[in-house]
């Protein structure tokens, strides 16, 4: 398992859902305390969950300080400069579409590093990204993305799929990378600014 490349991208994962946490709590005017919470349950909820289903204990961010203190000074400045943004609503999208496409790349590579099937290790991509978000909405009093029409998890599957597809062609590995999370992002973004959703049965 490539810790440089998937270093960066688990701290840009980090990041990025820690400041849609923020906003998504600023939204529900929580107070402090409240939105530092939400920020890193958005952050960490996923890559927990995933290690517990893989058995790597304790999970990452109690093995490394360097996570929960990046969660606490990322929401400090998003907090600091919550008056520069004038769309709380976009600003979430972004970042959480952002955190999506990182995370679910290093949810991928960890079970690879694990040794398990490609559709596992997709799982893991799709839990490693999304279950933050399902943790956060939960917490937030509202239903979570994952289980309404938008696309969502779906965009991370997809990204997952892309990832082994791309494997069958000589191209590096780090391309690969960069291309799934392009991916993912754009398909998440382009989803909700055309309002495509998967089909309803009400």
């Amino acid at each position: 398992m490539k810790f440089d490349l998937l270093r960066v991208i688990d701290i840009l994962g980090t990041i990025s859902f820690a400041v849609s946490g923020v906003f998504a709590a600023m939204q529900k005017k929580l107070d402090l305390f409240g939105i530092l919470v939400i920020a890193f349950i958005t952050s960490v909820g996923g890559g927990t969950l995933r290690d517990i289903l893989l058995g790597d204990l304790p999970v990452s961010w109690m093995r490394d300080l360097f996570y929960p203190l990046l969660i606490l000074g990322i929401t400090v400045v998003t907090i600091l400069f919550r008056r520069i943004v004038g769309n709380f609503q976009a600003t979430l999208l972004v970042f959480d579409s952002l955190g999506l496409g990182f995370f679910t790349v290093f949810g991928l590579q960890k079970g690879i590093a694990f040794d398990m099937h490609p559709g596992i290790c997709i799982a893991l991509g799709t839990i490693t990204g999304c279950f933050g978000g399902v943790i956060r909405d939960i917490s937030l009093g509202s239903t979570p993305l994952i289980f309404q029409k938008e696309i969502y998890a779906s965009a991370s599957i997809l990204g997952g799929i892309v990832y082994f597809l791309l494997l069958l062609i000589p191209v590096p590995t780090y391309f690969v990378e960069v291309i799934v999370i392009a991916v993912t992002f754009a398909v998440r973004m382009v989803s909700v600014h055309f309002k495509l959703s998967l089909p309803g049965i009400y």
